[in-house]
């Protein structure tokens, strides 16, 4: 498994094992809420500002701490304050429940999301600057995949370079978009000890066979042929990985498989209790019962 991770990471044009540097970050606001302290950060990663929110719970020791990705939805104006409850869906605010079951939370804004767009006075313009994001990056060889992945890990070093974070529980949550990013993040950074991709789970064959759209960093030419979302949860074993489904979501219709797929790896480890899948009627979107089943996972891992 290691030679995979490290096939997959160099196609990526990632390097592991990760350099773990030592990421320091900028308060920018501190508001106190109940149970926890939601603090505007701001944080160098790969010579950009990320934009992030850290939630504090009110007792700071030996913490669990999770990185939440956000969903996309077409809402680029929607990153790290939907996680965290400040606007748009509630059934997205994992972040106020982690924090105030003790969870250390950061919550950054992808690239091209909330205040990581370059220019919001063009209305409908958010699109395309993601659309560059990832089609100039190709032109010279690289891949938005590359830039989100470093992000999210130089997040993973934030929280382990915080004195009160236990780096052996640390964690990582997202939906849709952010589960895509989880499946990634999860497979490459072994420092994450348990994650839970929703909504994301669907292979690039059966995308590809049924005109599923593929997210920008998905876009990895080369990769599907030699790998697919099967292998990124092969190489999450032995950790703890909850893939959450729904058997009317197109961007998770495949799940079943991937999870049979993946999971003679967990059994072959003899973990196979730590690769869950739970499946839910309905569609794409969030429900208040799949929202109350990932916190309640979350906090008995």
């Amino acid at each position: 498994m290691t030679n995979l991770r490290n096939e997959i990471a160099e196609l990526i044009g990632l390097s592991l094992p990760w350099k773990a540097i030592d990421v320091t970050y900028e308060v920018l606001d501190s508001v106190k809420e109940e149970g926890y302290t939601r603090q505007l950060v701001s944080y160098t990663s790969d010579g950009d500002k990320v934009s992030a929110y850290l939630l504090l719970p009110d007792t700071l020791k030996n913490n669990p701490a999770v990185l939440i990705n956000h969903q996309h939805n077409r809402e680029h104006h929607l990153g790290k304050s939907e996680v965290c409850g400040l606007v748009g869906n509630p059934l997205q605010a994992f972040g106020p429940d982690l924090a105030k079951q003790g969870f250390v939370v950061l919550a950054p804004d992808s690239i091209c999301f909330e205040e990581r767009r370059k220019d919001t006075t063009v209305e409908g313009f958010d699109f395309w600057q993601h659309f560059h994001e990832m089609t100039y990056r190709v032109i010279n060889g690289e891949f938005l995949m590359k830039k989100v992945l470093t992000d999210a890990m130089n997040g993973i070093s934030l929280l382990a370079g915080l004195p009160f974070v236990d780096t052996g529980r640390i964690g990582t949550l997202g939906h849709s978009y952010g589960g895509n990013t989880v499946l990634f993040l999860a497979a490459l950074d072994e420092r994450i000890s348990y994650a839970c991709a929703s909504g994301s789970a669907c292979t690039y064959e059966y995308r590809m066979k049924h005109g599923t759209g593929i997210e920008l960093a998905s876009v990895i030419p080369n990769f599907h042929g030699k790998y697919d979302i099967d292998d990124l949860v092969k190489l999450v074993a032995p950790r703890k990985l909850l893939i959450v489904s729904s058997d009317e979501d197109k961007y998770s219709m495949d799940a079943p498989e991937i999870v049979k797929m993946a999971g003679v790896r967990y059994e072959m480890l003899g973990v196979a209790q730590n690769l869950e899948h739970k499946r839910y009627a309905g569609g794409h979107a969030l429900t208040e019962e799949r929202f109350r089943d990932i916190i309640e996972w979350m906090i008995m891992n």
